[in-house]
């Protein structure tokens, strides 16, 4: 006998692309069609259904960018197809290739209840299970003309990513909008065939299992008569009857699949299209929920629950009933999938708060796991703040995504910087898109790390960010995977189902110790610095206005402005979302950003504005609010974690006093300046460069011999693929060092010795001003950069004179140590990495800090001449990718870097807190005694305000910041009943500790709240 093989998959494949899927629809009349082109901003969908109306066509052309069409369909049912499955059919122009990247619908029925959303893969919509014949149509589509950027590589650079910017010219053309019948034996004899196809691929060349499915499959196709599929569908589908039948065997993998789609909360599109495609998927999936009784939704994010409630209340109904029958399943418990890497852990705390709350306040449910599936790496600092805030496991897929290095696990323990451990799971089918096809579902099974001792992974299911979500295809083809010999077994489940299952099967799992860091898209700690820099001063903007107005609500009785505070901190909560904080969105996103953000900055500052000075009274004296635990001396103290330091009250305001003026000189030397005080001496050679930087209590110089530090480099900075998100290992290639002046003074101004230098380069100018206050040992760094650059990367660097084996950089609750070294593919994978306020470089008895206001990323190397090791420390300053913003971080910027000499984890510590939120000098008539004092070295109190459920008690978030045992107290300054510890999102524990003695673990984090 001949091997027939190749011959049926190419018949198979034929007939199923070129007769069978086209004959699922039959019969079809067109629809009337009438349009209603909108010149601006989406309408209310009433509104929508009230327009006029002008006749249209099909074909035709529609939809500028980012424009609005509505659409009007009218029709009857043809008398003949009474009994008959009904179905519209409508292409609006898709490109099937690029679901959720382009134009997409939302129908509407007459009565304007929405009724689902039409798609590139997902074309069809329900008139009627049986028609009676003759019966009216009447449908409203509500278009959206989003253009196609996510197109094929290369992605060019374009201006479509704007509606001030973007084409007037349709980028769409209808093609058909018809009625038709929808032959059902036809659907499924597509899906078994499918299945079947897709099967055989993955099994064993010549086994017997895929012979036989081949052999079935011949014999089905050899009784189709393929001018008659309909008639004929029935008699092929017997013909596969037995293969689909034979169960799946017994050690048969698991997948606990679960609807989805991932939708990006904003991307390639603005704010106001995701609301609109939020409701667009919700509309199909609780559609298709009513016809699938297996089936099962998940999706995340209360930002978009809230968004449903509040523009499209009419689908919202629908939601809310399907979470209440189990089906429509609220997931992860958080506001929306944010970055987890930059925003603080004040603004992750909030996260999962205000997403509990929501989901526990309109749905009566808690998320007993964390959901993110692609944000770009995760911290270490999350799996104590997952634990503490209630969460019992955490689900991600990004990993998959590393360049180098395969991740070694998919079921496993998630260890922390504070020894918290996390149950998490990575779906081994590495995608959050599954369409459960036989390639991806084998996938799972094969290369599923803990085959030996677990037999179950994840399958989030459906097309995201607007493909439609779940099509009845996927359900489909789940039916058929539940029990299939050669394959892997297919349920929907809940994940939380799956998580109890997997732990039950894996008691002991390995454990992963640290970051999990995304070994690509390292460009996103730098992209877009105005959405970076804006966010972080509204993080610390906002834990500074709950401060002052809980103390004034406790010190005077005023109001607590608890909605404005939620409003803003929900605000800046959606600004956190990985494809804006990152900075990988288009123009038009970052745009609103920078306004959006700008408003919250300025309405916080307000709010601690007019309570300081309520707090202060009406006087002529000038008063001091610290709004920190640490660093009460200002950004140029030496205030170290767990002390006041300098002058002021630490958390209060105290009169400002006259002190002995302490001595900063200024002298030419070198052809330069020396800038020096009691704490350290300073060189600043002729073209602005620090060629020396000594601590004068040790005499040690913190700058590498022969070098020099504030260097700005300039870099080719063009990766491989993606633009914004990436930055290439081979940028490092090729180097401009700026060292051109153009003017350069020295002062004395304030007390302060001031260099100021300004550097020409290319197309953009760099202002430096270079600061060294008396009693100081911080050289403060204030950059205004102009910056007009076109794939370049602006690096500021600091070779210095430590054989550093880590650097320790700042992350949320404390900081993570990194090795300097390359010695493993591992750490050579971490070329470009994340801080916060500081990254601390540092010998036994000596460190350099390198502290800022607004920037995340750095690199670090080591360089050995004549056995003297230099560790070189460079910052990431602004980048300027093409796509998908083509003037990313054209413009104005201000970044403030202080070089900290002489520093240990305390002191960077301090410097970094003061530096981003400095002392506030107000006139008034009273001191401030601060809420709570914290005694105990290394205990940073991160958050003061009154609690969320309104009852007025004093909520104290503190964290051990050093990295080791602290021991301490925390009183309280105002009448109370007690102090007990709260989870971190406030809920009652079952064993509090109680009283205000602190015993914290290395980086330990605690709530408390003491009770009014």
């Amino acid at each position: 006998m001949h091997d027939d093989t190749s011959l049926t998959v190419g018949r198979v494949k034929r007939v199923l692309d070129e007769r069978i899927r086209p004959a699922i629809h039959s019969a079809a009349v067109p629809l009337t069609v009438e349009r209603n082109e909108l010149p601006g901003e989406p309408i209310a969908p009433a509104d929508g259904l009230a327009l006029p109306f002008a006749p249209d066509s099909v074909p035709s052309v529609w939809g500028p960018a980012w424009s609005t069409t509505w659409f009007k369909l009218t029709g009857r049912v043809p008398a003949e197809w009474a009994g008959r499955r009904v179905e519209a059919v409508i292409d609006l122009g898709f490109d099937i290739n690029m679901p959720g990247f382009q134009c997409e619908a939302l129908v509407y029925r007459a009565d304007g209840t929405p009724v689902k959303s039409i798609n590139p893969r997902n074309q069809w919509l329900p008139i009627t299970e049986t028609a009676d014949g003759d019966e009216p149509v009447e449908l409203y589509l509500e278009a959206a003309a989003n253009p196609v950027l996510l197109d094929y590589h290369p992605f060019l650079p374009t201006q479509e990513g704007d509606i001030r910017t973007s084409s007037t010219e349709p980028l769409y053309r209808t093609r058909r909008i018809d009625l038709a019948v929808f032959e059902s034996e036809v659907f499924e004899l597509s899906l078994d065939l499918e299945v079947l196809f897709e099967l055989q691929a993955e099994l064993p060349a010549t086994s017997p299992r895929r012979m036989r499915i081949l052999q079935a499959m011949d014999d089905a196709l050899d009784v189709l008569d393929l001018q008659r599929i309909a008639a004929t569908a029935s008699d092929a589908r017997a013909r596969l009857a037995d293969v689909l039948a034979a169960p799946a065997e017994a050690s048969a993998h698991r997948i606990s699949a679960i609807g989805h789609a991932h939708i990006d909360s904003a991307w390639l599109w603005p704010v106001r299209e995701t609301i609109r495609k939020v409701a667009r998927t919700t509309s199909s999936m609780t559609t298709l929920l009513e016809e699938q009784p297996e089936f099962q939704y998940g999706m995340s994010s209360a930002q978009q629950y809230a968004w449903l409630k509040e523009h499209r209340p009419e689908v919202y109904a629908r939601v809310k009933a399907a979470v209440a029958d189990g089906r429509f399943l609220p997931l992860g418990g958080m506001w929306v999938e944010s970055d987890t890497v930059m925003p603080t852990g004040e603004s992750l705390v909030r996260q999962f708060s205000y997403g509990q709350r929501f989901f526990e306040s309109e749905f009566g449910i808690r998320s007993k796991g964390v959901w993110l599936p692609d944000s770009f790496g995760y911290s270490p600092a999350l799996p104590q703040l997952m634990r503490r805030a209630g969460f019992e496991w955490f689900f991600t897929q990004k990993i998959s995504w590393n360049q180098q290095n395969v991740f070694p696990h998919h079921t496993f323990l998630w260890e922390g910087i504070d020894g918290s451990q996390m149950f998490t799971h990575f779906p081994s089918m590495d995608t959050y898109n599954s369409q459960l096809s036989g390639m991806e579902v084998a996938k799972a099974s094969r290369q599923f790390k803990e085959n030996r001792l677990s037999s179950r992974s994840i399958a989030p299911v459906g097309w995201g960010d607007g493909g439609g979500g779940t099509t009845r295809e996927m359900t489909g083809k789940a039916t058929r995977l539940a029990d299939l010999e050669g394959s892997a077994q297919v349920v929907w489940e809940h994940p939380d189902v799956f998580f109890d299952a997997a732990r039950a099967e894996l008691p002991h799992p390995a454990v992963w110790v640290g970051e999990l860091y995304l070994e690509l898209h390292r460009g996103t700690l730098t992209s877009q610095h105005a959405t970076k820099a804006l966010h972080r001063w509204a993080e610390h903007a906002l834990v500074e206005a709950e401060l002052w107005a809980a103390t004034d609500a406790v010190r005077t009785g005023a109001a607590y402005p608890q909605e404005a505070l939620d409003r803003l901190w929900q605000t800046v909560l959606l600004h956190e979302f990985h494809d804006i904080l990152p900075g990988t969105s288009i123009a038009w996103v970052h745009r609103e950003a920078v306004e959006v953000l700008s408003g919250v900055l300025d309405e916080a500052r307000a709010l601690a504005d007019d309570a300081r000075r309520s707090l202060a009274g009406e006087g002529d004296r000038e008063l001091r609010f610290v709004p920190s635990s640490v660093g009460a001396g200002g950004a140029g103290g030496a205030g170290g974690a767990g002390g006041a330091g300098g002058a002021g009250r630490a958390l209060g305001a105290a009169f400002a006093e006259a002190t002995a003026a302490a001595s900063v000189s200024l002298a030419e030397e070198s052809g330069g300046w020396r800038l020096e005080n009691d704490l350290v001496s300073v060189l600043i050679s002729a073209d602005g460069l620090i060629v020396s930087a000594v601590d004068r209590a040790s005499g040690r110089e913190a700058v590498a011999e022969g070098a020099a530090a504030n260097l700005f480099q300039l870099h080719q900075d063009f990766p491989n693929m993606w633009d914004a998100w990436d930055i290439d290992r081979y940028y490092r290639n090729s180097v401009d060092d700026l060292t051109e002046v153009s003017e350069i003074t020295a002062s004395v101004v304030d007390g302060a010795a001031v260099v100021k230098v300004v550097r020409p380069f290319s197309e953009s100018t760099i202002a430096q001003t270079i600061i060294l206050r008396p009693g100081s040992r911080t050289v403060l760094l204030r950059n205004e950069i102009d910056w007009h650059e076109t794939e370049k990367l602006l690096k500021l660097a600091f070779p210095l004179d430590i054989q550093a084996a880590h650097t320790e950089a700042e992350t949320q609750f404390g900081y993570q140590s990194r090795v300097t070294h390359t010695n493993t593919s591992w750490e050579a994978a971490k070329f470009e990495t994340s801080m916060h306020r500081f990254v601390l470089v540092r010998e036994q008895d000596f460190g350099v800090a390198l502290v800022n206001d607004s920037i995340y990323g750095y690199d670090t190397s080591r360089e050995v001449h004549d056995d003297a090791v230099t560790t070189t420390v460079r910052l990431s300053l602004l980048r300027a990718p093409r796509f998908p913003d083509p003037d990313t971080d054209h413009g104005h910027h201000e970044i403030e870097i202080g070089f900290v000499i002489g520093a240990d984890a305390a002191i960077a510590t301090a410097e970094g807190i003061a530096l981003n939120s400095p002392a506030t000098v107000v006139q008034g008539a009273r001191e401030v005694a601060p809420l709570v004092s914290v005694q105990g070295d290394g205990i940073v109190v991160s958050g003061v305000k009154l609690a969320d459920d309104g009852s007025g008690d004093v909520i104290v978030r503190l964290y051990e910041a050093l990295g080791r045992r602290a021991t301490g107290s925390i009183t309280a300054d105002f009448e109370h009943s007690g102090i007990r510890e709260v989870s971190l999102i406030e809920d009652a524990l079952d064993e509090p500790r109680l009283g205000g003695e602190l015993r914290l673990r290395p980086f330990e984090v605690r709530t408390l709240r003491i009770v009014r």
